[in-house]
């Protein structure tokens, strides 16, 4: 199963701890990255997926969130 998140977040080193992280718990980058600006701060945006191979390892909530599209 393949498991795709999209992180934003305001342009600064917190968002590029929140990337880190998930790269090191195993996901890969996807596609280029997104930026807006709100009037005040840049904001970006990066999709990330993983492949698991043991549904175990799917977040409770994305579990729920999947069994509600059946």
């Amino acid at each position: 199963m393949k498991l795709y998140r999209y992180l934003t977040g305001k342009d600064d080193v917190n968002f590029c701890a929140r990337v880190t992280k998930a790269l090191n718990e195993g996901y890969e980058l996807y596609g280029a990255p997104t930026m807006t600006f709100n009037g005040t701060d840049v904001i970006v945006g990066q999709a990330i997926v993983k492949e698991v191979e043991d549904e175990t390892a799917v977040p409770q909530g994305l579990k729920k969130a999947l069994s509600a599209l059946d």
